[in-house]
């Protein structure tokens, strides 16, 4: 579990709650930030249209897509790039052949599919597209969960707005006892905020830690492409080496250790 996301969230509500509590007492807390109203204007209107742009299959995939944002996958970029260098210096010795028993213990199904197609004789350009393919098509999926959750962004502070202005018609509408004019002001405000609090407490916050986690992914599946026809074209494992290096930041260069695989190269 990734605790990055569990911490910030938790923080964040913690920071909203000392702003309240130290500008009022816990009554007035009560009566001005917790409000029925507000909040099922907000909170069911902003549910309510996510519901009108989505499909109940779609809705309930994007909604579970949230327990994505508080894993902490694994991402190894040397042990995969020594991986491939494995893979490289079996097939200069034992020939392509030689990897489909390779592949059978692979836990990584994107690799093992770019194996076998290799193995089958596959052309090059259509391993990569086939590959490639896929890839585009994990991206797609992923974005569309992320975009989930910048539309429930987008309708919640909408919503809140909506809460605001029913307010404040209500309010409006009988200006006779002036005294109530400030309680119910405060009361309309409480949907805004509400509508704020679905949009940059929650919503973007697990919107983004998506699109990192799918940025990670993304490109841990382009090493591998990219290592897997260096390997069908035969270049030396020393070269594949540094070429999947150039995928990684400088730093990110240094925990990649050489592998003993390069070094026989």
């Amino acid at each position: 579990m990734d605790l990055a996301t569990l911490v910030g969230i938790v923080l964040g509500l913690v920071m909203v709650v000392f702003g309240i509590i130290s500008s009022a007492d816990i009554s007035a807390i009560t009566k001005s930030f917790l409000d029925l109203p507000s909040f099922i204007i907000t909170f069911g209107g902003s549910i309510a249209g996510m519901i009108g742009s989505y499909t109940f299959k779609e809705l309930i995939t994007c909604l579970k897509g949230i327990t994505i944002a508080f894993k902490d996958p694994k991402l190894d970029y040397g042990g995969l790039i020594g991986k491939i260098i494995e893979l490289s210096n079996v097939a200069r010795k034992e020939g392509l052949l030689a990897l489909e028993e390779v592949a059978g213990n692979l836990d990584d199904e994107f690799m093992k599919k770019g194996i076998l197609l290799i193995v089958d004789g596959t052309e090059p350009e259509l391993v990569r597209g086939i590959l490639e393919t896929e890839l585009d098509n994990m991206d797609a999926r992923h974005k569309k969960i992320a975009g989930f959750y910048d539309n429930w962004a987008a309708l919640g502070p909408a919503w809140g707005m909506i809460g605001t202005l029913v307010g404040l018609i209500n309010m409006l509408a009988d200006l006779n006892d002036m005294a109530s004019v400030g309680p119910n002001m405060a009361v309309a405000l409480v949907t805004t905020l509400y509508g704020s609090l679905i949009a940059n407490w929650l919503c973007v916050p697990i919107a983004n830690k998506l699109k990192l986690i799918n940025n990670n992914e993304y490109q841990m599946k382009e090493i591998i492409i990219e290592g897997l026809l260096s390997i069908q074209a035969g270049e030396n494992p020393r070269v594949i080496e540094e070429k999947l290096k150039s995928f990684l930041s400088p730093d990110a260069r240094g925990n990649v250790s050489d592998s003993e695989a390069g070094g026989e190269a």
